[in-house]
């Protein structure tokens, strides 16, 4: 992928995405700001790559529908661009996603399609064919990836004098475009990724240079539903050529940066999204002028109570 791709990306989402603003809130650290895509009309980010690749595709392929698997925040984000587009939308979601976002890709129009959690891109796959509708999985998409990136051309807009981005990593199509843009812009600023300690398989892959994935019964166990998934190979390249380094958190800063964030910068976030925060919180980021990127707030009412 390349800056122009980005570019063009930020023209195509233009009046449906949000525009987020960065946050200062220094009560959390006097060199932190937050990107808080919790804003977001779906509530993730998720809805600037699954906007961009819905507008990309041509006229004929869109009006047979899209397709893709998720835990909820891309579905939610494809669903809602679907029905701006008027084309139907199908979700293949894995066992034991979020009532929450279950409810709310529904309610947006699409068909659910629960399945075990290992089969899930198989069964997307069959559903595409079935349909004659184009697959637009939640990372692993050029299309997807460009639309992510724009998060970083605000960024940096916003706040030029930046040195370190701090960004979820799941599948790893965020952070994906966030450091092909951060990089062909300004070199200098760090790109840090955050994984759940239970979920750390890009770290390892980028510590060890070969692509890893663990088994779903380990990845599971995080409360950060969203990133319980491993980068693809058009990720991973990626990152190898742009991320400077991922770090682990446990679960307890997980669990506590979603209170904090409440409390202290009056922000609802899901534990996948507070990631960035509990890396701040706990010093595993690097130091300077820090934007953690919260990445969704779609959390299920009762987990978010028990949280805060």
């Amino acid at each position: 992928m390349t800056l122009a791709d980005v570019q063009e990306a930020a023209r195509r989402i233009e009046g449906v995405a949000v525009r987020t603003p960065l946050v200062r809130t220094p009560a959390l650290g006097e060199g932190l700001w937050l990107k808080p895509e919790t804003l977001q009309p779906t509530g993730a980010f998720k809805i600037r790559g699954a906007v961009n690749a819905v507008r990309k595709l041509p006229e004929r392929a869109r009006a047979a529908g899209v397709v893709t698997h998720s835990s909820g925040n891309h579905g939610q984000a494809l669903a809602y661009a679907a029905r701006e587009a008027k084309v139907p939308c199908w979700v293949v979601v894995p066992e034991g996603a979020p009532q929450v976002k279950v409810d709310a890709m529904r309610d947006l129009g699409a068909e659910i399609v629960l399945v075990p959690p290992p089969e899930r891109p198989g069964r997307a796959a069959e559903l595409a064919a079935e349909h004659g509708a184009a697959l637009i999985p939640p990372f692993d998409h050029p299309d997807v990836i460009a639309g992510q990136g724009t998060i970083a051309l605000e960024i940096l807009a916003d706040l030029p004098e930046v040195e370190v981005v701090a960004v979820p990593v799941g599948g790893g199509g965020l952070i994906s475009g966030v450091a092909l843009a951060v990089k062909a812009l300004r070199p200098g600023v760090r790109v840090v990724g955050v994984e759940p300690e239970l979920a750390g398989e890009t770290a390892e892959s980028l510590r060890t240079g070969n692509l890893t994935t663990w088994p779903v019964e380990q990845t599971y166990r995080t409360v950060a539903d969203g990133v319980r998934t491993h980068p693809s190979e058009l990720t991973f390249a990626h990152i190898q050529s742009y991320v400077d380094d991922i770090v682990t958190v446990p679960e307890e800063a997980i669990r506590s940066a979603v209170g904090v964030l409440a409390r202290g910068a009056r922000l609802v976030v899901e534990p996948s999204g507070a990631l960035t925060m509990a890396a701040y919180a706990t010093g595993a980021l690097p130091p300077g002028r820090t934007v953690a990127v919260l990445s969704g707030g779609n959390i299920d009412p009762a987990l978010f109570r028990d949280l805060l």
